[in-house]
């Protein structure tokens, strides 16, 4: 311990550094312990494909935009509400391998209760598969 020997100059500024050392030693003598660990390989068994089984051919995906004004395009084709709730459900009873991808591209100044309706009416009809285009 550092002591000032009454000069009377004022307190000694001097740093202990005791307490840091010992916690760079502990913090050390963990790391030396637990690096050796680190280094021991898992041996893990991934699932093989199996080369009998085809995959299905990708299916086409189905582009909806949602304009600013509510209106909607199935495929660049203009499309109305009943419409577009007639197609959701023809690819909602369709198996989920089979469903083409939703992708719902919407206006930047669309409303979002038109966008979450048509998720919505999605999700209810049984459409798996829906993504978002920019």
């Amino acid at each position: 311990m550092a002591f000032s020997s009454g000069g009377g100059s004022g307190p000694m500024a001097d740093m202990n550094v005791t307490p840091l050392v010992d916690v760079m030693l502990v913090l050390l003598i963990i790391f030396m312990i637990t690096a050796p660990v680190m280094t021991h390989k898992i041996s893990i068994d991934l699932p093989q494909p199996s080369p009998n089984v085809t995959p299905p051919p990708p299916t086409d995906p189905i582009s909806l935009m949602i304009r600013e004004t509510g209106g909607m395009e199935w495929n660049g084709n203009p499309i109305t509400l009943p419409e577009l709730q007639a197609q959701l459900a023809v690819l909602g009873v369709k198996a989920e391998g089979d469903q083409p991808e939703l992708r719902i591209k919407a206006a930047d100044t669309t409303e979002y209760d038109k966008i979450a309706s048509v998720m919505g009416e999605a999700k209810r009809v049984g459409v798996k598969k829906i993504g978002f285009e920019k």
